[in-house]
């Protein structure tokens, strides 16, 4: 038969598991608004039932249950969702990154508006049709000198301000390299941690959310794949384990990020260290080749998405034959080769023109733009195109020598503008019978279709529409994102309403096993105090 007593441990087992219960929830209600927290839940079992199964049980009608005991604190977390969140982060990393780094694009270059280059370049052309029909009058000269002077600034100003940004982009993948290693290395500490804690049958939560906030800080920088250990020793069979992690690349490649307590650095191929620790995080001067990990070179092709990504494609990288691309490297060479074409047509039609002073080269024009600095075709052109040592009577406005009156000049050079860079351009106001024409296609440059005017709208269409394109996509992600992370919040957050109602329940079953004691206690008493006073 069971024990007199035996229902006094039953009860206060119920009190014992009740009140760890409400421990619980006040944890959870205390660390409601905690980035990264997850909820936890005391996992209730039964305990061993009396008598256990064996041939000498006592008679009695069957097995009595002797209560209930706290199994373990267990994290509400899902890892599908967790997997899923981490690859739609990538993606929000690579999009919101290059949006960021086009707005700053269309920043600088300012168009559709009056100061940038179409405005410079709109009032240089004016001025010049201004000046074929007063060729005389010193002041026109004097604008054209002047405005032509504001389009070679304006070229200045776009080189400079976006060599400034490029610079500036290539410090944050510098930043975003040891921000990088910094969380890989609490990762694999972290790991450590829960190795020495694991193999004693404890689950520690707190450090479980640590590792996985800083993983998903991880997957916004690059694609990650996360696989699970078991520690050593005998640990709970709800121990998330030690996570392993490997960077993954667009055709598969895999290299281990976290193996545990140890992790690989990840360094700029070439470049080199901001504070000699032997980690490259600062990236060469002209564009980014690879990234190494643990001897493993991944080329920016190999990245299939991700904020590492999408500032290198900024920044500027060497694709796989060697030449140099990317967004700000890009711009550059679009602004070089129409700051070189528009200098290089400009002066040769110049030179077909008469200035005011026939003592000086016959009477012919000079250049008008000064490409001399240049030692590299026209990579540079943008930077170093600066105006001719020009006084305004140099100007050559005639088609005419010794014709002050004659401005047709300036109208040919006002239409350099639109002639198409593919044709011979034929020249207005000289002799029909030899025509004085410029074989456009002949001159070596950079840029063989189209005109001035169009291939400027191409440059400032493609970066408008590829910003529309990352903002769209940045959107896209976000949304996506937020709904993945909002679902996983669906299980693993905090709701405080939940906590409240558990808070009662879990209160009424502490106050039901109190209650059993007491009833329990006055059985006792009446045993103990009441029984065998016969006769007294």
């Amino acid at each position: 038969m069971t024990s007199t007593f035996f229902g006094l441990e039953t009860a206060k087992r119920g009190m014992t598991t009740q009140q760890n219960a409400l421990f619980v929830t006040g944890q959870n209600i205390s660390n409601a608004n905690t980035p990264g927290y997850t909820r936890q839940r005391i996992n209730f079992e039964a305990t061993e039932p009396f008598p256990p199964a064996s041939m000498n049980r006592p008679q009695i009608p069957g097995q009595m249950g002797t209560g209930v005991q706290a199994g373990s604190v267990q994290r509400v977390r899902e890892a599908f969702l967790d997997q899923q969140y981490r690859g739609e982060n990538n993606k929000l990393g690579y999009w919101s990154t290059r949006a960021d780094s086009l707005s700053k694009m269309e920043d600088i270059m300012n168009e559709p508006s009056d100061t940038g280059l179409s405005a410079a370049l709109g009032q240089f052309w004016q001025s010049l049709q201004d000046l074929s029909v007063n060729p005389e009058n010193d002041g026109a000269r004097s604008v054209v000198i002047q405005r032509g002077l504001a389009v070679t600034e304006t070229f200045h100003y776009l080189s400079d301000s976006i060599t400034s940004i490029q610079q500036n982009i290539g410090n944050q993948i510098g930043v975003s390299v040891k921000d990088i290693n910094s969380i890989l290395k609490q990762i694999s500490e972290v790991n450590k941690q829960i190795a020495s804690v694991e193999p004693h049958g404890y689950l520690p939560n707190d450090l479980y959310d640590e590792r996985d906030r800083l993983v998903d800080q991880l997957s916004s920088y690059v694609n990650i794949k996360v696989e699970t250990t078991k520690s050593g020793g005998t640990p709970s069979p709800l121990a998330d384990g030690i996570y392993n992690i490997k960077m993954v690349g667009a055709n598969g490649q895999e290299v281990a990020l976290v193996s545990g307590s140890n992790y690989n650095s990840i360094s700029i191929k070439g470049g080199t260290s901001s504070n000699n620790d032997g980690v490259l995080d600062q990236p060469p001067s002209d564009a980014i080749d690879a990234f190494v990990v643990s001897g493993t070179e991944f080329k920016i092709s190999d990245f299939p998405q991700g904020k590492l990504k999408a500032l290198s494609e900024s920044y500027g990288y060497k694709d796989t034959d060697g030449s140099i691309k990317g967004i700000y490297p890009d711009m550059l060479d679009q602004l070089d080769k129409l700051a070189y074409t528009f200098a290089t047509v400009f002066n040769e039609v110049h030179k077909q023109g008469y200035t005011l002073d026939s003592s000086v080269n016959g009477g012919k024009g000079g250049d008008f733009f000064d490409l001399s600095a240049l030692n590299n075709g026209y990579k540079g052109a943008a930077k170093l195109i600066e105006m001719g040592n020009l006084a305004n009577k140099d100007i050559a406005a005639s088609t005419e020598k010794d014709n002050a009156g004659n401005g047709t000049n300036a109208i040919n050079l006002s239409n350099v503008q639109g002639v198409e860079l593919s044709k011979i351009f034929t020249l207005e106001g000289f002799d029909p019978s030899n025509p004085v024409t410029i074989d456009l296609p002949n001159l070596g440059l950079p840029l063989t279709s189209g005109s001035i005017n169009t291939n400027y709208q191409s440059i400032i269409g493609k970066l408008g529409v590829d910003a529309q394109q990352a903002n769209r996509l940045t959107t896209n992600s976000n949304t996506l994102t937020q709904s993945v992370d909002q679902n996983r919040q669906s299980v693993s957050s905090v709701s405080l309403d939940e906590e409240m109602i558990n808070m009662i329940k879990f209160q009424q079953a502490y106050n039901a096993s109190a209650r059993n004691i007491t009833i329990l206690d006055e059985m006792l008493d009446k045993i103990i105090n009441g029984l065998g006073t016969g006769g007294r």
